[in-house]
């Protein structure tokens, strides 16, 4: 679906709804929420009035960089929503997402005997262009800035009502076939290259690959002139994995393509002295999968990475619950800490804060805390309907929340990885036959071995690809730099490969109960 919408007046500020007061400045009994809210943006009530600033959208909004990548339940989706909700007339966002894109009329548009990873490059660019000039033509009120600028936008809506038949087009059928070009008398486009009989006032949507780069040349010169250069403006694409199959090779070359056009033509606004801005929000797994020239540079300039809880971000997931706890339990002027909301005078086993017990046994991502603290409500709920009182969530009501949540983790898992490693699932029974959550190399050879004596893959690639979705890390001892001994995780240490020599291996947390495993 295909969502746009301007941004008029901060919503977030007018959920009033949801914030929890009893009247006389105390904190609600916590037993009155019905949950902390929902684990995906779209359903999540709490969203806007809970929104966090994360440096991924702090970097989007300033039109520093333009890919925004994280795990799945990491905040996309939630930064997304929140962009294209509407506060400003200064402020204009298109947001695309593609549940129900005709990825097959797009495909039509390969330009061949080009790259591969460069062949949609163009296509992409276009739609953009085209989703810019919708904002030009029908959202900016204070368009034309000049007459200098009123011919251009002339021209963007006379090839536009020309060829679509209206100045505001559905974008999802902006490569029909069905549609015919009428390139002049808007714009100069040598016609030469297409076929005998074809005219400039109808060219085939089939014919379009051929002349797109000199229209696209023809667009980006009006759209750019046509902008008003204190105004923002923002293209932005999500839900780009719906379509995901790392065996399609055009999967792969559609999002090369669009991440370059995004880039292209963000450096062709900066340019121009204009703020507009194309980005796109896509799963930090399929992004470390593509393989296109100047993917490292566009790595290091213009990726932003969602993260939480680690030394490389101020965010952490207690803040975010906080702001939900205040929502939902407190009263104006007062903040609610999770000290309100979960009793830390007596430790988890281990000598674990509730907090890290339960951060441990998530990726650190919003969805997975969010997930967990709902399980924990209703075990709390259950527990003071039949002992009365109130007060504060205790160690029981965690433990006995482990198993569900548990079951959701490895649920979550499946989506995310069952595309990657199609076999994962015989992993985990090999990992749940060895009935612990720490092991050795050689109980995990044997183990695997005996279970799955026919696989293609040996245990030493098992291994590896475990790791690299988190469902495992490797012992790191102490020494060599990295300070004390410990468990290596691929979704704290993002850039840390696996280590094939390590002798010891233990399973994430959140798996423990859904595997049946021990802590030994």
């Amino acid at each position: 679906m295909v969502r746009i919408q301007l941004r008029s007046s901060d919503v977030g500020d007018k959920i009033n709804t949801l914030n929890g007061e009893d009247g006389d400045g105390n904190m609600k009994p916590i037993s009155s929420v019905e949950h902390f809210g929902a684990i995906d943006a779209d359903n999540d009530d709490l969203l806007f009035s809970c929104f966090e600033d994360h440096e991924a959208y702090l970097d989007l909004v300033s039109q520093k960089k333009f890919l925004i990548t994280g795990r799945k339940g990491s905040g996309k989706t939630a930064i997304f929503k929140k962009m294209i909700t509407p506060r400003s007339h200064d402020f204009f966002c298109f947001g695309h997402t593609f549940s129900d894109y005709p990825w097959h009329h797009h495909d039509l548009q390969a330009r061949m005997g080009i790259p591969d990873f460069d062949k949609f490059t163009h296509s992409w660019k276009y739609l953009i262009l085209m989703t810019a000039s919708k904002m030009v033509l029908n959202y900016d009120q204070s368009l034309p800035i000049s007459p200098d600028t009123m011919e251009d936008m002339l021209r963007i809506e006379q090839f536009i009502v020309d060829t679509y038949g209206t100045r505001d087009p559905d974008v999802t059928q902006i490569f029909t076939p069905t549609k015919n070009l009428k390139v002049k008398p808007s714009f100069e486009v040598d016609l030469k290259i297409l076929k005998a009989g074809i005219s400039p006032e109808k060219v085939p949507m089939s014919e379009l690959p051929k002349i797109v780069q000199e229209l696209n040349s023809n667009l980006i010169t009006c759209v750019m002139n046509s902008l008003n250069p204190f105004h923002r403006y923002y293209v932005l694409f999500d839900q780009l994995d719906l379509g995901f199959d790392p065996t399609a090779p055009d999967y792969a070359n559609r999002l090369i393509g669009l991440i370059l056009a995004c880039r292209d033509l963000n450096l062709a606004s900066r340019q121009r002295g204009k703020q507009f801005f194309a980005a796109v929000f896509l799963r930090d797994d399929i992004y470390d999968g593509l393989q296109f020239e100047d993917k490292n540079k566009i790595t290091e300039n213009y990726v932003s990475l969602i993260e939480w809880d680690t030394p490389r971000t101020n965010k952490s997931l207690k803040h975010l619950m906080e702001r939900r706890f205040h929502s939902l339990l407190g009263a104006e002027g007062e903040d609610v800490s999770w000290e309100n909301v979960f009793d830390e005078t007596k430790e988890m086993p281990g000598h674990q804060t509730k907090y890290q017990h339960i951060l441990d046994r998530t990726y650190l991502r919003p969805r997975d805390i969010i997930k967990f603290c709902n399980s924990i409500l209703g075990k709390y709920k259950a527990r003071i309907s039949k002992e009365g009182g109130d007060g504060p969530i205790h160690n029981a009501d965690i433990h006995d929340a482990r198993v569900e949540y548990s079951i959701y983790f490895q649920n979550e898992l499946d989506d995310e990885i069952h595309k990657h490693i199609p076999r994962y699932k015989d992993y985990l029974d090999v990992v749940r036959k060895l009935g612990s959550w720490q092991f050795t190399r050689e109980e995990f050879e044997t183990a695997y071995n005996t279970s799955l004596p026919t696989s293609d893959k040996n245990y030493q690639s098992a291994l590896n690809e475990l790791y690299a979705f988190s469902i495992l890390g490797f012992y790191r001892p102490g020494g060599r730099g990295f300070g004390g001994s410990e468990y290596v995780f691929r979704y704290k240490e993002p850039q840390t490969q696996f280590d094939s020599s390590a002798l010891r291996f233990r399973v994430h947390p959140g798996l423990i109960e859904v595997l049946g495993l021990k802590r030994v």
